[in-house]
């Protein structure tokens, strides 16, 4: 059976913008960040509003620091088997400073030799999050050596920030955008 991966909800083009479409998208022209996430989330104005204020404390204003971040949102985007979300912040990760080796790296999970010990820490936790909605005592005790109360609740927020996404970017069936694409090979089998 071949496999449809076509959108099942289409990105809004800019020729059928609306005014509200136009104010709501007026940042992202702004920094040439017009993606398709942002425009197949037009189809629900409202939603996209209340939810971009969330993803943007998240993704620009978390007190997580930009590399350990990313390791999160990598690791529950390989977990979800989101090749938009994976490949949308590989090109992220690579800005904030991670290599290609920790970003392979990320998708061995438990079983990777090159990770330090907070690189561990949280993919150990994302993984716990994925499989039991909860961080364990043991790895909560751990992440306390590091992070500060604030951090561990972004660290939370995060990972079900962008759990909620890959569920939403899989469901809607979102295609990577054109210039990620040309940036990042999406190989799970890895």
């Amino acid at each position: 059976m071949v496999k449809d991966n076509r959108p099942r909800i289409n990105p809004k083009s800019q020729s059928s913008w609306n005014e509200k479409d136009h104010e709501i998208m007026k940042p992202f022209i702004q920094d040439n960040s017009v993606m398709n996430i942002f425009t197949t989330l037009l189809n629900h104005q409202n939603l996209f509003k209340r939810w971009l204020v969330f993803a943007n404390h998240i993704l620009f204003k978390s007190s997580i620091p930009p590399k350990e971040k990313e390791i999160a949102i990598l690791r529950i985007g390989f977990l979800c088997k989101c090749e938009y979300e994976w490949a949308q912040h590989v090109v992220i990760a690579r800005r904030a400073g991670l290599d290609d080796v920790i970003i392979e790296e990320i998708k061995k999970g438990k079983k990777s030799t090159k990770l330090n010990e907070l690189q561990r820490l949280i993919i150990r936790s994302v993984d716990e999050l994925h499989e039991q909605a909860s961080i364990n005592d043991e790895t909560w005790s751990s992440l306390e050596k590091y992070y500060s109360k604030e951090q561990l609740i972004d660290l939370v927020f995060t990972v079900g920030q962008y759990n909620l996404v890959s569920m939403a970017l899989n469901s809607f069936k979102v295609q990577i955008d054109e210039r990620v694409a040309s940036q990042v090979n999406v190989d799970f089998t890895k």
